[in-house]
């Protein structure tokens, strides 16, 4: 293979698995990172030992052969346009393009360039497709009439409430987000994509006056025969299942588990026959199992180099990719730019939903009686609300201001764009209101000193720009997890606790924070108010919730311990009264106040109500705090074996994660007059409020 020298244009998540595939390619030089947020790519290129970081794209020509362009898909003509004409071959993460018209522009900026353009669509390369395929070139099945394709996948970004996500902004989009993935499955068996059929399931109520279409039943006429695509996002069963039937049999490849089976008739009569081939699919079934299991062992114990599907997917396609060009190649994106038309045309069908407009660009000296910092979030939006319903004018200030529900576009509301690391635009808000609540998370990392720099260095950046400014009071909202709840009792007078280095990287960081918070308050007279809410459930979050126990994948709740002792819930539009009622409290300041409610379920009754509420067979495993230790020991022990340096698991953080502690938040009630839900009934129909069992989609 030719040498290429290669860059990568984003240093988000994906980035991390483009380096690790490019640093075990031969021929292959990562020579430099860029993205608009400079600490982001001198971050990835200390990780991965790249040479260059930079702030923007342009200033890779010329010093990288390749460029892997990882940016949102907006941006795609937008970063790889200039590359591409200036003969910088580009591999491009799916999809392609917005429209059909920005990959022709691509094209035709490749051509100019005399420059490979290619889309990384990885899944014809995850090795259950690729076994199929084996077997459809040696003729197992004779010739391919149809393919049928189930894809029911559970999706983060819709469960988490972040709808501010470019896919959610039109039907358009979340197709080209997600459904490219089966459909270059589709076209890498079938071939071009010649006439299409698209109904969409009815939209589906994700946040107030926000609906979206989540689910399709596509059927394909394609250039080798015809296939069928039921796609269906927010799922919480996951199936990825390809069937190919041919002339004499069927494959099916299963793309979550990486098993592939086959059917075909024998000489037998059909009574032997059935139980032949029952039996050959079993024996089949059983060799993947027992591979995949051998297989994941092999890499975290660091004898075989990391072998999961996705990870071989991006191998083969980024691989698939260099060799091409090794070989002279200049392919131009012919497949995603076909995928791009298809995904268009489908949702050319429908009329709608589209995304909420942004909201309206605040006037520059526009004042609010309070700033809510991160309030587009779940407890964020449950505060708006509560603010609003009390007649105030609020400043929201968060990441992401796109496709925001109903509330945020009332004229009493100002919607800033900003983070709380970028100082200035912090202290822009701040300075707008005497009061601050600081709901905002500060973002995580890869590292602990990441981790401690993003959630202490914000909330540190924050207090000081409100001493800066005067405010007369900030709301900090700190978590539970900063005490230790492994036993005893707590109250208001409960400090943070004293051996965080023995706790998780979030525990550890919010006691840290509380602590600067403090530190701030003794020294400089920061009229501070720390709120501590509990597990917090309600509308817009999952139900499913990790203070419960650990959902291995939703239908068996694994506990923290035996579940005997009452948690600490709350509801979130009781964190939010709350939080109303510390607002110009002077009581409050220099306080710690725990938000828990009345309602106290133990672990299995909670799960025991949320399968009554959603009408699904949930299970509660009841579990000593020791056991789980050593099966944390033993994950720890395997990982060294593999090579990995991961700390030694803290038995005093698994004992706090149980939430043992008997919580007494008469302080609390008394300084707020906080009366949080104490109607069992009515509590439980909150928390679990759009997961009853009920059909899902809007009206």
């Amino acid at each position: 293979m030719s040498q290429f020298r290669v860059g990568l244009v984003g240093a988000g998540f994906i980035a991390d698995t483009h380096a690790a595939v490019l640093k075990a390619q031969a021929g292959i030089e990562l020579a430099a990172v860029a993205d608009p947020a400079l600490a982001r790519a001198e971050a990835l290129a200390e990780e991965w030992a790249i040479q260059a970081a930079f702030s923007n794209a342009d200033d890779l020509i010329g010093k990288v052969d390749a460029a892997h362009v990882l940016v949102p898909p907006n941006l795609h003509r937008q970063v790889a346009e200039p590359l591409l004409r200036a003969g910088v071959h580009v591999l491009l993460e799916k999809p392609m393009a917005e429209t059909p018209e920005d990959c022709a522009a691509l094209q035709g900026a490749a051509e100019a360039g005399n420059a490979a353009l290619q889309v990384n669509q990885n899944f014809p390369y995850h090795p259950a497709h690729a076994r199929l395929k084996t077997a459809l070139k040696a003729n197992r099945i004779g010739p391919v009439r149809h393919v049928s394709l189930l894809y029911n996948m559970p999706l983060r970004q819709l469960d988490a409430g972040q709808l501010g996500h470019w896919m959610f902004a039109e039907p358009r989009n979340l197709l080209l987000e997600q459904a490219v993935h089966p459909l270059s499955q589709i076209d890498d068996i079938l071939g071009p994509i010649i006439k299409l059929g698209a109904q969409p399931q009815p939209p589906r109520q994700a946040a107030e006056g926000i609906d979206l279409i989540t689910g399709w039943l596509v059927s394909l006429q394609c250039e080798r025969g015809t296939a069928q695509l039921q796609f269906a996002l927010g799922e919480t069963c996951p199936v990825w299942r390809l069937t190919a039937i041919g002339t004499d049999g069927q494959i099916e490849a299963d793309l979550i588990h990486n098993r592939v089976t086959m059917e075909t008739p024998g000489r037998w009569l059909d009574a032997v026959d059935s139980l032949v081939v029952g039996l050959q699919r079993a024996r089949g079934l059983a060799a993947d199992s027992v591979g995949g299991a051998l297989a994941y062992a092999g890499s975290m114990t660091g004898l075989i180099p990391r072998s999961d599907p996705f990870f071989r997917s991006m191998q083969g396609s980024i691989g698939a990719f260099y060799r091409c060009l090794g070989a002279g190649g200049r392919p131009r994106g012919e497949q995603g730019a076909r995928l791009v038309g298809v995904c268009n045309d489908a949702a050319r069908r429908v009329n709608g939903p589209v995304a909420m407009p942004a909201p309206a660009c605040p006037p520059p000296e526009a004042e609010y009686d309070v700033v809510l910092l991160g309030g587009t979030g779940f407890v964020g939006r449950h505060t708006l609300k509560a603010f609003l319903a009390a007649g105030k004018r609020v400043a929201v200030f968060a990441r992401n201001i796109d496709n925001l529900p109903a509330p945020f576009h009332r004229p009493e509301v100002g919607v800033f764009r900003g983070s709380i690391s970028d100082r200035q635009a912090v202290r822009d808000v701040v300075r707008r209101a005497p009061v601050t609540v600081n709901l905002a998370h500060g973002g995580g990392g890869a590292t602990v000193a990441a981790i401690e720099a993003a959630m202490v260095g914000g909330a540190k950046l924050v207090a000081e720009e409100c001493l800066a400014a005067g405010c007369r009071q900030l709301v900090f909202l700190s978590s539970i997890a900063a005490l230790y709840l492994g036993e005893g009792k707590v109250s208001a007078e409960t400090a943070p606790d004293a051996d965080p280095d023995r706790r998780g990287d979030y525990a550890r960081a919010k006691v840290l924070a509380e602590r600067a918070m403090l530190t701030l308050h003794r020294e400089s007279g920061l009229p501070v108010t720390i709120l501590r809410p509990g597990v917090v459930l309600g509308q817009g979050t999952s139900p499913f919730h990790s203070g419960i126990g650990l959902y291995n994948r939703q239908g068996h709740c694994i506990g923290w311990n035996r579940g005997g002792n009452p948690l600490p819930l709350v509801l979130g539009s009781d964190v939010a009264s709350a939080i109303v009622a510390a607002c110009g409290n002077d009581a409050t300041i220099g306080e710690c106040l725990n938000i828990v409610g009345d309602v106290r379920l133990q672990a299995a009754e909670y799960t025991a109500e949320l399968a009554a509420a959603t009408g699904r067979p949930l299970a509660y495993h009841p579990q000593h705090a020791w056991q789980l230790q050593l099966e944390e020991l033993s994950k720890w022990a395997v990982k060294r074996l593999g090579g990995r340096r991961v700390p030694v698991p803290s038995y005093r953080d698994l004992k706090s994660r149980g939430l043992s502690a008997a919580f007494d938040c008469s302080r609390e009630h008394a300084l707020l007059g906080w009366k949080p839900e104490r109607d069992r009934a009515r509590f439980l129909a909150n928390a679990f409020e759009g997961f009853e069992q009920r059909p899902r989609h809007a009206g």
